[in-house]
């Protein structure tokens, strides 16, 4: 089989826990398998950059944040290498750039666009084990560039489905996928499979475990993921096509995103075109908009609310700066949350959000904005009440048993 297994931050955290993938990578190969194994920077190191780049600048150039940035996985992937080689496994690590992988241009979060496998395949005909530095590759101009955070996932699935692979391993500090966050809830039970449609919810709702760009690729490209432990050796959580076994269950989990902040525009000139001019600016700033809120108009005027991410909340203010004489003030909440609901079998069963609902309003949560899909409702509320929000919609969906 070929393989592709990716190794988080925490995975190789120090040099103690690089040495303990090197003999999990041993172990597969001992198996027969090929090996592509793509790492991320050892925990901490990524933020340590940043504080350094912060040190000289408040805002560095993005093209030399990527230079810096993508040094950190380098530094695992050599380690990795040469900690293999000193066990008698021929290994080799590669850059984004050696591993083939191209992106567009956009420097600090650049998307994909093509893979040329032949320099991995070479090295894998050779008997080697290929190490790859993840969360980086290069663009048209031969210039670096990085995934954005959680890249290393991106790089991984993106190797796996260009190379064919039979799977793509993604380990971490956790087993597998949860309910919701066992910190918060000591009775959220592992997951024995997910579909692409709610791991991706959940991804990009605040579940750390995957970077919701992988999944959306993985579901793209029919990537099997296995999500597990580099610290155990249980089964992990296999993330797959929906199934109708799936569908029987009516939520799978309950997601929690602190990284949120709240932007109220009142009074609003309500012309035509006034929204879409506010949020090309915000787009152009590449500030990502979550859910949005329009109040009828009244006297030629309205109200609009959005959530952004609280890292992207300085550049949405700068993006807003140039509506002074379009709306009447501007209101920024950080200390909001998102919580949300995820379950393929909402889409067949009624009465899911009014159970939500219901249940936000016997603990006295007050919900300030709601989003629904076919198989998501979201919630913003005080940050205060996150936690308490996540562990009684879990009880009250009964996710524990």
């Amino acid at each position: 089989m070929l393989i592709v297994q990716k190794y988080g931050g925490t995975s190789v955290g120090s040099l103690e826990r690089i040495e303990n993938v090197a003999k999990r990578v041993a172990k597969a190969r001992d198996e027969g398998n090929d090996l592509v194994v793509v790492v991320s920077a050892m925990s901490g190191e990524t933020n340590k950059l940043i504080d350094y780049a912060h040190h000289f600048s408040k805002t560095p150039s993005k093209r030399e944040m990527d230079m810096l940035l993508s040094s950190g996985e380098r530094v695992t992937a050599s380690l990795l290498a040469i900690a293999l080689e000193e066990m008698g496994y021929p290994a080799i690590a590669m850059t984004g750039r050696q591993a083939g992988i191209r992106t567009d241009d956009t420097h600090t979060y650049a998307r994909i666009e093509s893979i040329d496998t032949e320099p991995i395949r070479r090295q894998l005909e050779k008997g080697r084990i290929v190490i790859v530095a993840g969360f980086q590759g290069i663009n048209e101009q031969g210039e670096v560039t990085t995934l954005g955070r959680g890249g290393s996932d991106l790089s991984a699935v993106a190797l796996a489905g260009a190379l064919h692979a039979d799977a793509c391993e993604i380990y971490s500090d956790v087993d597998g996928v949860y309910t919701t966050d066992p910190r918060i809830e000591p009775r959220a039970r592992k997951l024995d499979w997910i579909s692409y449609e709610e791991m991706l919810e959940l991804s990009s709702l605040g579940a750390k475990v995957l970077q919701n760009r992988s999944v959306e690729l993985a579901k793209k490209m029919g990537v099997k993921i296995i999500a597990k432990s580099s610290f155990s050796d249980g089964p992990g959580t296999i993330i797959t096509e929906e199934n109708e076994q799936m569908e029987e269950v009516l939520v799978s989990g309950i997601a929690l995103d602190k990284n949120q902040a709240r932007v109220s525009l009142r009074d609003v000139v309500d012309r035509p075109g006034i929204a879409a001019e506010i949020f090309q600016r915000l787009a152009d700033e590449q500030v990502n908009v979550d859910m949005i809120i329009q109040n009828a108009s009244r006297e030629g005027t309205t109200n609009l609310g959005f959530t952004v991410p609280q890292s992207e909340l300085e550049r949405a203010k700068e993006a807003l700066e140039g509506f002074s004489g379009d709306y009447g003030e501007v209101d920024y909440d950080e200390n909001v949350c998102k919580v949300s609901i995820v379950g393929v079998g909402m889409k067949s069963h009624s009465g899911i959000a009014a159970k939500a609902f219901s249940t936000m309003a016997a603990n006295n949560i007050n919900i300030e904005m709601i989003s629904t899909s076919e198989i998501k409702v979201s919630m913003v509320i005080d940050e205060k009440y996150g936690e308490l929000a996540v562990r009684v919609l879990h009880e009250a969906y009964e996710l524990d048993k």
